[in-house]
């Protein structure tokens, strides 16, 4: 096996005689794909303006894991230390947004989920499968616990709902347990009273409706099931009156290329598509939208929680953990039917909204912080680094402009 090189780190003291800012506290983020990457980079506004503090970067998949990855954390501008090497590093605090390396660092780590919380599905199994299985995702012993241990020091939850579930799937992780709301949503909602803003960015003029057609990864997906998705809600809307916007799931990306993305959509992009890249555009996209048409995805209860109507592509085979944004928007919205006329179906999408009043009913199932998500973890984050909070208000941006991928 080749060596593998390191790199000159601002955190190593064999490196200390580099520095210019000496005796900082060293953040350690764990990126082991663009999605966990994405929803890390929240966080890290939280540090700014902080001189105490020095944020590196590492891939714990180094080597296994996708070309995507590798891009997302090179763009970043930070210093990425290969795994072997970060995993040696003396660091104060880790960042986290999936539980994978953690068993390989001992410094107090932040575990946060991406995807709209930890209890949002139950995992999916094969028809055939009668085995016994956790219905949460993300919050059982299996996911949480590593030899009788919790893998993480603070485990940020977005809602009392889960905590709740956490304390009856791993009762042993409820003491590092922390409710501190989405901080997605809070940027989405920091984000609405530009909303025209991010509708002249996408292209949509004042007369156009914005549709926003999401999928997550897998083959029941939408995008999975429907590889003509995009053609198809194209094809059957007038382009005068609408706008549509895709936005996959950045492992769609990450698993089959940049290119291969572009080339399966070149048709519906030189028709009309606006396609938004896979790390940033996603909720600039929901701001800007009328509707929204997507599977059980977290984007679409984002969606939802913004105003847009839901159109759903029916997926029976995906159980849901009752109570959650997607079974909820499963009992309410209105069915994508590809064959027929898309219009009609978006006003049913909009009257279901209005007479189940689900903007209101999803941003609540989504947090029970809103707005709160910055104080919160900022204030964790710095109790776990040991040093006091700045004093200066957190900020909550709103989300970048997108930039729309080019046909």
């Amino acid at each position: 096996m080749a060596a593998v090189s390191w790199v000159r780190s601002p955190i190593e003291r064999a490196d200390a005689h580099w520095a210019t800012r000496c005796g900082t506290k060293s953040v350690l983020v764990l990126v082991p794909h663009v999605v966990a990457g994405t929803r890390l980079l929240d966080l890290l506004p939280l540090l700014e303006a902080d001189h105490r503090v020095q944020v590196v970067f590492t891939d714990p998949d180094a080597g296994e894991n996708w070309q995507a990855t590798h891009d997302f954390l090179r763009a970043q501008g930070g210093p990425v230390l290969p795994w072997a090497q970060a995993r040696r590093s003396d660091v104060d605090l880790v960042l986290a947004g999936s539980t994978r390396g953690l068993d390989d660092l001992t410094a107090p780590a932040l575990l946060v989920p991406h995807g709209g919380g930890l209890g949002q599905y139950r995992p999916w199994r094969p028809p055939a499968t009668t085995r016994p299985y956790d219905p949460q995702l993300g919050l059982g012993a299996g996911q949480l616990m590593c030899e009788g241990r919790v893998r993480a020091d603070a485990i940020v939850l977005v809602h009392d709902d889960e905590r709740d579930l956490l304390a009856r799937a791993c009762p042993q992780a409820l003491p590092t347990a922390v409710v501190a709301g989405d901080i997605a949503l809070d940027r989405i909602t920091a984000s609405l009273p530009y909303r025209d803003w991010y509708r002249h960015a996408l292209g949509a003029t004042g007369d156009q409706q914005v549709v926003v057609v999401t999928s997550t990864w897998s083959p029941r997906s939408a995008f999975g099931r429907h590889p003509d998705l995009f053609d198809r809600v194209l094809a059957t809307l007038p382009r005068e009156g609408y706008r549509v916007v895709g936005a996959l799931h950045p492992a769609i990306w990450a698993h089959h290329g940049t290119r291969q993305v572009r080339s399966w959509l070149a048709a519906a992009l030189r028709a009309g598509l606006v396609l938004v890249p896979p790390e940033e555009g996603w909720r600039a996209a929901l701001v800007a939208a009328d509707h929204v048409l997507g599977d059980y995805g977290s984007v679409t209860g984002y969606g939802a929680a913004t105003g847009a109507s839901i159109l759903l592509d029916d997926n029976p085979g995906q159980p849901l953990l009752s109570g959650t944004p997607a079974e909820v928007l499963a009992r309410h919205a209105p069915r994508w039917r590809p064959g027929r006329p898309l219009v009609p179906q978006l006003r049913a999408a909009a009257a279901a909204r209005d007479a189940a009043r689900l903007p209101g009913v999803i941003h609540r199932l989504l947090t029970s912080r809103p707005g709160e998500a910055g104080p919160i973890l900022r204030r964790t984050l710095y109790r776990l680094l040991g040093i006091p909070e700045p004093a200066h208000a957190v900020p909550v941006a709103p989300v970048p402009l997108p930039n729309p991928v080019p046909a």
